[in-house]
C-alpha cells in the first residue's frame, strides 16, 4: 500500500508555473502511471493529490459520505502547515457557500442559486450576450486586428455578469480584478480582500435598494441567506461567471482558428460551434482541476492510502483524456467532467454554454476570415494549478464595419426592469450524470468594460 510523500518529495510533481501551463497533458501523462491518482504541489510546500482517472473522479465527486467539500476538514491548512497567505488558499479556504458545504447545508445555499437562475429568462440572457458581444466587436472590427482575449473574451462575461447582477461598473471592475488575481495565484491575499470587500459593498447596496436583479433575488430567496453567506455565494457564482466563462469562449475560438477539422468548414459556411464547444469541454476545460475534496477518514482507493483531511484535487482535464475513453466520440458527447458530477454538478452550465455560444457566433458571424497571428503553438498559457487560461489570443482580419446594434451604448440600455424578466421558457437541460464511456494578462481588459459602460 502506497502513502503521499511528505511534502517537498521529488515525487510531488509541480502543478504552478510556466512549465505546466504551457504541457499539462505531458504531466497527466506521467502522473497517470502512479495509478489513478498520484502526489502533486499546488503551490510551495502545499501537497495535494491529484484524481487522473475518470472512473476515479467519479467515484469521489460521487461519494459525499466518503470525500467532504468543507475545507475545515483540511489538515494542514488548520495547523499551519499551510499559511493563510499561500496563493492557492483564497480558492480552497472555507466560505460558506454551496461549493464549500455538505449535506442540508449545501442544499439550501445551492437552492437559492438554482431557484434565482430559474428566474433569468434565456432569451434575455441571449440578447444581452448577443448585444454585448456586437458592442465589443464595433471596438475593433475596423482595425483589422484584436487580442479577442483581453478585448473580447474576458471582457464579455463581465459585461453580462454586471448586468445579470446590478453591479455598478466600478464594482464590476474591482470584482474581475480581485477573481483574476485569486486564479493567477498572484497576490491572492489582497485579490481576496478586494473582491470580498466590493462584494460586501454591492451587497450593502441591495439591501438599501433592492431591484429586479439575481443578487436582490438571492436576497429575497426563503433560504434567508445572511450577509456573509450573500458574499460568499456571490463569490461562487463570480468565480463562475468570469473566469471560466472567458476561458470557455478564448479556448474554442483557438480551436475553431487553429484546428483544420474546424477551421476548415469556417469558409464553407457551416459554423460548428457547438462541435467545438463540446471538443474544448473534453480537452481543455476552462477549469483543468478543481472540485476539491477530503477524506472523511483515512480511505484505500486502488491500493493509494488517501489521509484523512488531505485534499484530493480532481483533474477534469486528466480525467476527460483517461486513455480508458480511448476510442470514445467527443463530438455532441457531453459525459466530460468538465461541469464536475454528483451534488456539486454546476447549477449554471446551461447559461455558460449559451453565452461562450453566442460569443463564438457573433464574432465569426461578423469577421468571418478572421486568422491567428501568431502560430497556435505560441500561444502563452497563464500559470496556475487550477485553471486553462490562454495569456493573449491575438488575430488579424479585413477590416470590417461597425454596426452600431447596441442600443444607447450598453446591452439592454434602460432600466434593469427592461431587460430582467421572470423566465418564460428554461434554459438548455444540462446533461445527465457523466457515465464512462498571469504572466502577459492585459490588465487594461479590466478598464475597456468601465469605459463601455459610461458611454467611453
Amino acid at each position: 500500500m502506497n502513502a503521499v510523500p511528505p511534502p517537498g518529495c521529488p515525487a510531488h510533481q509541480s502543478l504552478y508555473g510556466p512549465e505546466f501551463a504551457a504541457d499539462p497533458a505531458t504531466v497527466y501523462r506521467r502522473l497517470r502511471d502512479a495509478g489513478p491518482t498520484a502526489p502533486v504541489e499546488l503551490a510551495p510546500g502545499v501537497r495535494a493529490t491529484l484524481v487522473t482517472g475518470y472512473d476515479a473522479a467519479l467515484h469521489v465527486l460521487r461519494s459525499p459520505e466518503t470525500f467532504s467539500k468543507d475545507p475545515r476538514h483540511w489538515k494542514d491548512l488548520a495547523d499551519g502547515t499551510v499559511p493563510m497567505d499561500s496563493p492557492v488558499v483564497p480558492m480552497m479556504m472555507y466560505r460558506p457557500n454551496a461549493l464549500f458545504t455538505d449535506g442540508e447545508e449545501h442544499s439550501r445555499l445551492r437552492g437559492a442559486i438554482t431557484d434565482t437562475l430559474a428566474r433569468v429568462e434565456s432569451s434575455t440572457l441571449r440578447g444581452c450576450a448577443e448585444r454585448s458581444a456586437d458592442t465589443l466587436i464595433d471596438r475593433f472590427a475596423p482595425l483589422g486586428t484584436a487580442d479577442l482575449l483581453g478585448e473580447y473574451a474576458q471582457v464579455l462575461p463581465l459585461l453580462v455578469f454586471n448586468h445579470l447582477f446590478g453591479c455598478p461598473v466600478g464594482h464590476g471592475v474591482r470584482l474581475v480584478e480581485g477573481m483574476s488575481g485569486i486564479f493567477d495565484g498572484v497576490d491572492a491575499e489582497k485579490a481576496n480582500e478586494l473582491l470580498t470587500t466590493t462584494l460586501l459593498d454591492l451587497v450593502g447596496l441591495k439591501r438599501r435598494r433592492p431591484a429586479p436583479d439575481m443578487t436582490t433575488w438571492l436576497m429575497e430567496h426563503p433560504a434567508a441567506l445572511t450577509d456573509e453567506e450573500m458574499i460568499h455565494t456571490l463569490a461562487v457564482l463570480m468565480g463562475a461567471g468570469t473566469e471560466p466563462q472567458q476561458n470557455l469562449i478564448a479556448n474554442s475560438l483557438r480551436l475553431l482558428l487553429s484546428d483544420d477539422r474546424f477551421a476548415g468548414d469556417l469558409s464553407g459556411g457551416t459554423l460548428p460551434v457547438e462541435d467545438a464547444l463540446d471538443e474544448v469541454l473534453w480537452t481543455d476545460p476552462p477549469i483543468a482541476n478543481y472540485a476539491v475534496h477530503y477524506p472523511r477518514h483515512d480511505v484505500v482507493y486502488e491500493g493509494t492510502l488517501l489521509r484523512a483531511g488531505d485534499p484530493l484535487v480532481v483533474s477534469l482535464a486528466a480525467a476527460n483524456t483517461d486513455p480508458a475513453l480511448a476510442g470514445s466520440q467527443r463530438i455532441g458527447n457531453r459525459a466530460h467532467l468538465a461541469w464536475s458530477a454528483g451534488p456539486h454538478t454546476c447549477p449554471a452550465q446551461g447559461p455558460a454554454r449559451l453565452i461562450a455560444a453566442v460569443a463564438v457566433e457573433k464574432l465569426l458571424d461578423r469577421i468571418p476570415d478572421i486568422e491567428l497571428t501568431v502560430p497556435v503553438e505560441r500561444l502563452r498559457w497563464r500559470p496556475g494549478p487550477f485553471h486553462r487560461a490562454l495569456a493573449a489570443l491575438p488575430v488579424s482580419f479585413p477590416p470590417a464595419p461597425a454596426v452600431g446594434r447596441s442600443e444607447g451604448g450598453r446591452p439592454g440600455a434602460g432600466r434593469p426592469e427592461d431587460t430582467w424578466q421572470t423566465r418564460a421558457e428554461p434554459f438548455p437541460a444540462p446533461p445527465a450524470e457523466p457515465r464512462a464511456p498571469a504572466p502577459g494578462r492585459p490588465r487594461s481588459g479590466w478598464a475597456r468594460p468601465a469605459a463601455w459602460w459610461r458611454g467611453g
